[in-house]
């Protein structure tokens, strides 16, 4: 992290970023008690298909506009991206092609000589995760596998309020498990069938569309998939289930090498009703060790707010660790 500005700070406040395919949120967290904050929240579109420039000028933008909210500038700025993140520099180290060009980005380097602030970046996904583990639902386990479904199927592995990395900061990619439900489609790192190709919300729809002929009324969304078995449609009902159980057998397998106390759940796909549920459990407990099968599987409680809570906690961390070393 960069040193901090000259100007007056607020040691309990820090800007969040949540960056993701589609958009841009922003917000002012202050860390208080017993809960967090948050505060002027916002939302923009993310230019992706615009390329890696602008997508940065559109997260200075979020920031330019939090701080003109603010009369003191904060302790530091937490950015949660997509992409594997060097937590270390902060760079985006590998992306897929949903922000075009994305991978190599020095993303805090360039917020932190932009405005003069400490910056600390970290993955979408282990934000989300961090933040539901220490203020959601995860925050009363010892050891938590956490898992989004959304657009795509991310995790991580959160042990003591501690995000486990991975040798190359890429620990917890849950939807790219290989899974038989997946054989033939193509997943969004260039591989086949990894789960998330069936599992995630856009993977519901390839899922749902390769079982129809192009005379049939093709599904457009995952929620539109849910919405057809909740009418009684034979087909959307077979594949949340199928989606489901598929997901629920990945998560299984990986339960049964990191042995969490909890499985948190979030994102989108978690509203795809009891159909999907009772599918993704069932899988679990079939798939699960004798000794795991007890192990409690849950839905997220913090909704957007998970991301930019997971940011800042990781902000404020790397500013304690900075404040230590002095």
């Amino acid at each position: 992290m960069a040193p901090t500005s000259s100007a007056t700070t607020s040691p309990r406040r820090f800007i969040a970023i949540d960056i993701g395919g589609t958009k841009i949120a922003s917000a002012i967290v202050e860390l208080a008690s017993p809960l967090p904050l948050v505060s002027n929240k916002s939302e923009v579109p993310t230019p992706a298909r615009s390329g890696s420039k602008a997508v940065v000028e559109a997260v200075f933008e979020s920031v330019r506009r939090c701080l003109a909210l603010e009369n003191e500038a904060p302790a530091a700025i937490g950015i949660a991206s997509a992409g594997v993140v060097n937590t270390e520099t902060g760079a985006i180290i590998s992306a897929t092609d949903l922000i075009k060009g994305w991978a190599g980005t020095p993303l805090a380097k360039l917020v932190e000589e932009e405005f003069g602030l400490p910056v600390a970046t970290l993955n979408d996904v282990h934000a989300h995760a961090l933040g539901e583990c220490t203020y959601g639902a995860g925050k009363e386990y010892g050891s938590v596998l956490a898992v989004a479904v959304g657009t795509g199927i991310g995790g991580a592995i959160v042990a003591d309020g501690k995000l486990h990395m991975g040798a190359h900061f890429a620990a917890g990619h849950v939807g790219h498990v290989p899974h038989p439900l997946a054989a033939g489609f193509p997943c969004s790192c260039g591989a086949s069938g990894h789960i998330e190709s069936v599992a995630s919300g856009t993977g519901q729809v390839d899922l749902y569309n390769a079982r129809t002929s192009a005379n049939e009324d093709q599904a457009k969304s995952g929620r539109e998939i849910t919405q057809r078995a909740q009418a009684g449609e034979a087909l959307a009902t077979q594949v949340l289930a199928d989606s489901g159980a598929g997901l629920g057998d990945a998560i299984a397998g990986i339960a049964n090498c990191v042995d969490p106390q909890a499985v948190v759940l979030s994102g989108s796909v978690t509203r795809s009703g009891e159909i999907w549920w009772s599918a993704l459990k069932n899988a679990f407990q079939a798939g699960a060790l004798p000794i795991l099968k007890e192990i409690e599987i849950l839905e997220g409680t913090l909704g957007s707010d998970a991301p930019l809570l997971g940011a800042t906690t990781w902000a404020a961390s790397k500013l304690e660790g900075v404040e230590n070393e002095r």
